[in-house]
């Protein structure tokens, strides 16, 4: 069928907010409406609180509740992933029971793959997924959760079959993170900040209905997440910001916002900052520094041929086309561009970046971004692997020599990491 043009969407969502828009509403309430219009997430099937329409139409209906001030669908976290994964590879059952209280807002999720022992290797996996009586039976370790403590349901990754190769043993499973089987111990990071958590299963369950396709296709699952978390880790990535307008309706997302929001508040300065090196440099003279004017502009230069190549993405997938290698070149990118920030910040501000606090650069922010910035080249596959996904994926190249990848996984030499 032809897609509609700009100017009738256009026409179309701005009617139908101009009839249904009321800030005097609760947030649940507002959203649940949206997933019954298809408007909150458009480029949904109809069938799944979506309209068909193609990504680039999507912005256009963003553009639309923007003007009006109009509050979408609850987009950030790890709930952006959860709904991709599901809609990927979800059954019916897992689509309508989770899809709807995603856009909502309503339940909050957390990504189970890292572990200590198998951090870049997540294949090596080794958090146990048994079969007993009627239930699945999981014991082990993740780490490096982010908002694990605030979360209802994980996207676990665990070994189901021991006795094949370790790509091949893996199953993907919906978890009920509220259940008595899951410990959640907050990690303190250098920062000062508590995103990230350990989590340990002992005897967990979950339902035989909540295994995402078959056991053995976990890897084909968790890939689709991380092909989704790598592509929104670009230049165009939003930050979920609290609107200061009256009603209701901010107000509760104000709220959402400052609870369900708090681990991911620190992002903004692990992805370096480069909105605010201009503003620096002017504010403290070393604008006319001709050596760390040439650095500034090495820096914005970099920031925005990494811009033009997320945009690329986004125009693959608003042509239909599937997650790709892409993802991993945004994601490497980002990297350079984060310790490229850091250093022109640190040119910027002198000896006064180091301080935090009131006593630091622009009141410690400075001091933040060189604390965090490491994190980006480590949350969602390191720059090592990134580099061997574009060496093999995009370029071609061979494969690096495996000693593990044809052995069943009981046979392959582990280390114990005891807790």
């Amino acid at each position: 069928m032809d897609m509609p043009s700009e100017s009738t969407v256009r026409a179309e969502v701005r009617t139908w907010l101009e009839a249904n828009w009321n800030p005097a509403l609760g947030l649940v309430e507002w959203r649940n409406k949206l997933a019954d219009s298809g408007w909150g997430a458009p480029h949904w099937p109809k069938e799944w609180y979506g309209r068909d329409l193609p990504q680039a139409l999507a912005s256009v209906v963003d553009e639309e509740f923007a003007r009006i001030g109009a509050v979408g669908v609850a987009k950030a976290g790890i709930r952006t992933l959860a709904a991709a994964t599901i809609l990927a590879h979800g059954t019916s059952l897992h689509k309508e029971r989770f899809l709807r209280r995603i856009l909502t807002g309503e339940d909050t999720w957390c990504q189970l793959f890292s572990e200590p022992g198998s951090g870049s290797d997540m294949a090596a996996a080794v958090t146990r997924a048994d079969f007993k009586g009627n239930k699945w039976v999981i014991n082990g370790q993740k780490v490096w959760t982010t908002s694990a403590h605030r979360a209802h349901w994980g996207l676990l990754l665990a070994r189901a079959n021991w006795d094949v190769p370790k790509h091949k043993g893996l199953a993907y499973f919906i978890l009920d993170m509220k259940q008595p089987g899951v410990q959640v111990h907050p990690l303190r990071q250098m920062n000062g900040h508590a995103s990230f958590n350990q989590v340990f299963f002992t005897d967990a369950m979950v339902e035989p209905e909540f295994l995402v396709a078959e056991v053995g296709d976990g890897w084909t699952v968790a890939t689709t997440t991380l092909m989704h978390e790598r592509r929104g880790a670009d230049s165009l990535r939003s930050w979920a910001t609290a609107s200061k307008r009256e009603g209701r309706i901010y107000d509760e997302e104000r709220a959402e916002i400052a609870t369900t929001m708090e681990p991911y508040k620190w992002y903004p300065q692990r992805a370096g900052r480069v909105d605010l090196v201009l503003e620096r440099a002017k504010a403290t003279g070393k604008i006319n520094d001709p050596v760390i004017r040439q650095e500034i502009a090495k820096l914005l230069i970099m920031a925005k041929t990494a811009e033009w190549t997320a945009r690329r993405a986004r125009a693959a997938q608003e042509q239909g086309r599937p997650q790709g290698p892409e993802g991993s070149l945004g994601k490497l990118v980002s990297s350079h561009v984060a310790r490229a920030a850091a250093r022109v910040h640190t040119y910027i501000a002198g000896a006064d970046a180091l301080l935090s606090g009131e006593d630091g650069a622009l009141d410690g922010v400075i001091a933040e971004i060189l604390v965090s910035v490491p994190a980006t080249s480590i949350a969602g596959g390191t720059d090592e692997i990134q580099r061997n996904i574009i060496a093999e994926r995009v370029l071609r190249m061979p494969k690096e020599p495996s000693v593990d990848t044809d052995k069943p996984f009981r046979d392959v030499p582990r280390n114990i990491v005891s807790s």
